[in-house]
């Protein structure tokens, strides 16, 4: 109405009003042509410069956003909203100096609010000017009127926030006075505990230190950081001293498992067989599936792990005989279930070992008498995956699955192992059963975050040669990132107003190293692998190709051809239509809700289309964005630097392969010596750097001397292999022998590592070696027979070659503990 008067049809401000209305109710378009008209009308209106950074923010545009809040400051510097709408985007962004400078001058125009101290304290904490924090923390606490007998929940979480501030500013006396002086004041009792014996600790008051831990212990006696900790504070000065302390706990507290496992760490001889016998025996009788679990971090000792085989074994064979742990003993005899669980221990245990035959041999032993409990099936299937039979391995998960349908974690790894052996569209239907009903799971799965299933999926895609599909679920997966990343947001102002401030500071600082989880790293990684493989072979157009290949037929086939072409493309503009349809059924069956949710806060999304993703223009500047992420946080991961290297060397920049040049400089010496184009002082500084490592050696002398020096390992042998073939082509045979070699003293011989060799024969890095193919894979059939990359073909299979080249791509996900 205002603006349908002409006196204030270009009225700036009323203009950039509409535009923030129109935003609101999702046309974006028209949103900016008004604002942008209103700020034209009047450029001096800081509600106009205001209304435009609302606008930037609702579309992610934060740094454009800063610029417009800044640009309205600048008309109107005391503006509350503005300062409070910059301080937001300012710590979302983490400009820390910036995001001090705002909240001071909120605590300048609004002292008596307490966002505005707290604020301004975080800033100095984020900052690691602690001082200055604890001074203000303590202002605005001496403001609090609570009595002290009074227990406040924010005032609580004041006190510990105030705490945590003085505990890294390595105020360890300061720290300890000021928690017992609130003690009374502060809701959370354990943590005040915690703090104490810690800060006794630091303090060198062990005495003190040990009354506190042990109290904890009475609290919780499974918590191993308490044991930890009243061992540091006891400082037993022998082994008998330090069991004593367990054994005690363990009269106190018969039922608790962790004061009779963690002597298990340090014991050994003798006193480690009687102390795991008693455990064994006790975990055996009342049937403790996790029991593994629990010793396996013990199996880093051959010693440790010959007296588990030893005693289990033992058990084994005293059971099946006469129901008794051991044959000369007498007393209550063992229900049959004892015998199950000691088989099924001694399953997981040679599976440990990498003797999938015998743990096959004890596993099918305790099926076979008790034929209805899905640990067994599930343990099954975790064997054949470990051998590489992935196939054998879903189709044990799957029988599991069916003995409990109601049971989503085994759903869900059955649907793994599915993925695992690439039979994606069975995984879904795995997957259904526990989506929303009206959706199509992969789609439910997508808005669930579900990254798990779409890692896997990606990685599945990825072996299928289906690129396409492939991306779209490592763009999927960034975009929940990205969701996750901007969902903080909202945390900034919630934080302050509860008092949640220890939590707050948490979340700033994972939210600073999110990208370092394994599920992007996952997802990254096989974005960049595609977008290589599409750099080095892009797909072609198929009209192009056909164009090419008209050329030379005669009218005759010509006329098939063309014919031939018109039914596929009908076909495949039904099969298009259909799905087209398909996705409008699924987006009607859609929460109105959602709908709404993602308009108001990111607006519409691009829609991730397979076909347009893997014809993408520009492929390495695609893996560079999924790159950035991994080296900016997974930096000391040697895999970083091997991804960086291969999209690098591909554009040429040889600078920017400094971490690989430090990781595998032969390679790097390769590359540039093949440069001969390098600007005079880049060449220069490489050839010093190169110096130092080579000493005057050249390449063949140094890969010799890398082969001797890792001699024992498949892996660095391998390597060393491909690189002499590659240095010599003459060398081709002793090049493969080095490769291959199988002998005793190999160290590292496990499916994974020959799967690794397996595939450097097939995939031409030796040259044609047929035969030497064949050879190897019959002798690494002997060794795991149940390895379906190194199975002899079948009636159904031409060749065996060709029976294991879907395998042997997805080595890496071979023999992955679960």
């Amino acid at each position: 109405m205002i603006l349908s008067n002409p006196k204030f049809a270009e009225h700036g401000e009323t203009l950039a009003m509409k535009g923030l209305t129109l935003n609101c109710l999702g046309k974006k378009e028209e949103a900016y042509e008004f604002v942008r008209k209103g700020l034209r009308n009047d450029v001096k209106s800081h509600v106009c410069w205001h209304v435009y950074g609302l606008l930037q923010r609702s579309d992610k545009k934060y740094d454009e956003a800063i610029k417009c809040y800044r640009n309205a400051l600048k008309l109107d510097k005391d503006n509350l909203q503005i300062l409070r709408d910059l301080s937001l985007l300012q710590i979302q962004m983490r400009d820390l100096e910036g995001y001090r400078e705002t909240r001071y001058q909120l605590l300048q125009l609004r002292p008596t609010q307490r966002a505005s101290w707290i604020g301004y304290a975080i800033a100095y904490h984020l900052l690691k000017d602690y001082d200055m924090a604890l001074k203000l923390l303590e202002e605005f606490r001496k403001t609090q009127q609570i009595p002290p007998n009074k227990i406040d929940y924010e005032y609580s979480e004041l006190i510990l926030y105030q705490n945590q501030v003085m505990r890294e500013a390595d105020l360890f006396q300061e720290s300890l006075e000021h928690i017992e002086t609130y003690e009374k004041q502060i809701c959370d009792k354990l943590i005040v505990e915690e703090i104490k014996g810690e800060m006794l600790l630091k303090l060198g008051r062990l005495k003190e230190a040990g009354e506190v831990y042990k109290e904890l212990i009475e609290r919780n006696a499974e918590n191993w950081h308490y044991y930890e900790g009243l061992e540091k504070a006891l400082q037993p000065s022998t082994l008998e001293e330090r069991l004593q302390i367990y054994e005690e706990v363990s009269k106190r507290h018969p039922r608790a498992v962790s004061p009779r496992r963690l002597p298990l760490n340090f014991v050994s001889g003798e006193k480690f067989r009687e102390l795991m016998d008693k455990f064994l025996r006790v975990n055996f009788s009342k049937g403790c599936p996790p029991l593994f679990t629990t010793l396996k971090s013990l199996y880093y000792n051959p010693e440790k792990v010959s007296t588990i085989q030893e005693l289990v074994t033992g058990y084994e064979a005293s059971l099946k005989t006469c129901d008794l742990f051991s044959t000369c003993e007498n007393g209550e005899k063992e229900p049959p279930t004892t015998l199950l669980w000691v088989r099924y221990f001694l399953a997981q245990h040679f599976d440990k070992l990498g003797q999938c035959s015998l743990a096959l041999d004890y596993i099918n032993a305790a099926i076979a008498s008790t034929p209805t409990l899905i640990e067994l099936f599930y343990l099954k299937a975790k064997i054949y995956k470990h051998v590489g039979n992935l196939k054998e391995a879903a189709k044990w998960m799957d029988e599991a699955q069916s003995l409990d349908t109601a049971d989503r974690f085994i759903n869900s790894k059955c649907a793994k192992y599915m993925l695992r052996a690439n039979m994606v569209k069975d995984a879904e239907e795995m997957c259904s059963k526990f989506t929303r009903e009206g959706t199509s799971a992969m789609e439910n799965l997508n808005e669930m975050q579900c990254m798990w299933f779409q890692t896997e999926c990606a990685a599945a895609y990825q072996r299928l040669g289906k690129y396409g599909d492939a991306l779209k679920k490592c763009h999927e997966v960034e975009r929940h990132f990205f969701e996750i990343t901007d969902d903080q947001f909202d945390f900034h102002t919630y934080c302050m107003r509860k008092m949640t401030l220890r939590a707050y500071v948490d979340l700033l600082r994972l939210e600073d190293v999110l990208r370092k989880h394994a599920f992007y790293f996952k997802a990254a990684r096989s974005a960049i692998e595609i977008y290589l493989k599409l750099h080095d072979n892009p797909l072609t157009n198929e009209s192009k190709e056909q164009e090419v290949n008209s050329e030379n037929l005669s009218a005759k086939e010509l006329k098939k051809m063309l014919s031939k072409q018109r039914r596929a493309q009908k076909k495949a503009k039904l099969e298009e239509e259909r799905k087209h349809a398909e996705r409008e059924r699924q987006q009607k069956n859609q929460k109105k809700k959602r709908d709404e949710e993602e308009e108001e806060t990111s607006g519409p999304r691009e829609e991730l289309v397979p076909e347009k993703l893997e014809r993408v223009e520009n492929p390495l500047e695609e893996a560079i964005k999924f790159l950035i992420p991994l080296k900016n946080l997974i930096g000391d991961d040697i895999e970083t630097h091997l991804l960086a290297f291969e999209i690098y060397f591909r554009k040429g920049k040889v600078l920017c392969l400094n971490g690989f040049f430090a990781s595998l400089p032969l390679a790097f010496r390769l590359l540039v010596s093949d440069h001969s184009n390098l600007p005079e002082i880049v060449s220069k500084v490489l050839t010093q750097e190169m110096q130092k490592i080579f000493v005057n050696k050249n390449l063949e002398s140094f890969n010799e001397e890398f082969l001797k020096h890792n001699a024992t390992s498949i892996q660095h042998q391998l390597s060393g292999a491909k690189m002499m073939y590659f240095l010599d082509k003459s060398r081709q045979e002793k090049a493969i022998a080095v490769a291959t070699r199988l002998d005793k003293n190999m160290r590292d011989k496990n499916v994974k590592t020959l799967t690794k060799v397996f595939e450097a024969l097939l995939d031409g890095s030796f040259g044609s070696c047929h035969t030497q193919c064949e050879e190897y894979q019959a002798a690494c059939h002997k060794l795991f027979p149940f390895t379906s990359a190194f199975m002899p073909a079948t009636n159904e299979d031409d060749s065996s070659i060709a029976s294991v080249n879907h395998t042997a791509i997805n080595h890496d996900l071979l023999c992955n503990e679960i």
